[in-house]
């Protein structure tokens, strides 16, 4: 069956539509997104605004033009920390639905760790042993470790790279007092978090997703997205210590420069780069695979798994 996953994150709202069929590979048919930036779109009591919410509404029925006129048979649509953390979210869903039709679902950060971790699962497969995933979207860090397809620990944390950037990092570039408040602050609320991961054994094979990881691995050396999903990236932890002290003098328009990194994206690197060095450091792992799949693909195997 053809399915579209509308996927309301803190910083894009993505609809992708996929070749579905249970026991097979998702294959990707098209992609519609936009930097909505939703986190950005908010009042000083934490509300999503309504110029926020006007946009996404406008999206929302922009992406099921799309999905019907791909053929799509059943929609799924999820949002993550962006309205789940916001005041008024409930009431901003309510209002999405009554104008589209489309019930956004409300992920939590246990889920989101949770569907993450089975789309790695999946894409490495059995052999891979006691897994350890790595996530950093914009508005939280989800971290999961297991040997089965459910981990055994799943956890969530107020660490995406998008917020940090707003609440810790600000000037352009940041200076060298805020980045060491900054490093300091990510490394305490991580280490008072990551007992559950601990207790799940030591990993066989450690895996970091999303965009922000993809492009730290491809600014270190890794392959381009031109070469395909399947060409193996990785993430070491030695050149991501030598990449965040450089990050740390760059402009947002001098890092906009660095091969795989989109202006876009710029300002958020040196966040997501403390995030991933301090995750590594912590968790001890010299180490992170990249893998292509990620919450988009693990809602979609999850709702495959349920078809009769």
């Amino acid at each position: 069956m053809r399915l579209g996953v509308i996927d309301v994150g803190s910083n894009t709202v993505h609809l992708l539509v996929v070749d579905a069929h249970r026991g097979a590979q998702p294959l990707p048919a098209t992609s519609h997104k936009i930097e909505l930036r939703l986190s950005e779109h908010v009042t000083d009591s934490g509300d999503i605004s309504e110029a926020g919410e006007v946009a996404l509404t406008g999206f929302i029925d922009e992406c099921l033009g799309v999905a019907e006129d791909q053929g799509v048979e059943d929609v799924l649509a999820f949002v993550t920390s962006a309205i789940r953390e916001a005041p008024n979210g409930e009431d901003v869903l309510a209002r999405v639905r009554a104008a589209t039709g489309v019930a956004l679902q409300v992920l939590s950060g246990e889920d989101e760790a949770r569907l993450t971790f089975l789309a790695a699962r999946r894409w490495f497969g059995w052999s891979s042993g006691t897994l350890l995933v790595v996530d950093i979207g914009g508005g939280s860090l989800e971290l999961a470790a297991g040997m089965d397809e459910e981990p055994d620990a799943a956890v969530s944390l107020p660490l995406g790279a998008g917020r940090l950037t707003r609440d810790l990092l600000p000037g352009d570039p940041p200076g060298p007092d805020v980045v060491r408040e900054a490093r300091r602050v990510i490394r305490q609320r991580l280490a008072a978090a990551v007992r559950p991961l601990a207790k799940a054994g030591a990993a066989d094979r450690a895996v970091g997703t999303s965009k922000t990881m993809r492009s730290l691995a491809r600014v270190t050396g890794a392959a381009p997205s031109s070469e395909g999903p399947y060409a193996a990236r990785s993430l070491e932890r030695a050149a991501l210590a030598t990449l965040v002290t450089d990050l740390a003098g760059m402009s947002v328009r001098e890092r906009a420069g660095l091969s795989g990194v989109s202006a876009s994206r710029s300002p958020q690197l040196l966040a997501g780069a403390l995030v991933a060095e301090a995750a590594m450091d912590l968790l001890d792992l010299e180490r992170l695979e990249i893998c292509p799949w990620a919450l988009r693909e693990g809602v979609i195997l999850s709702r495959l798994d349920t078809m009769g």
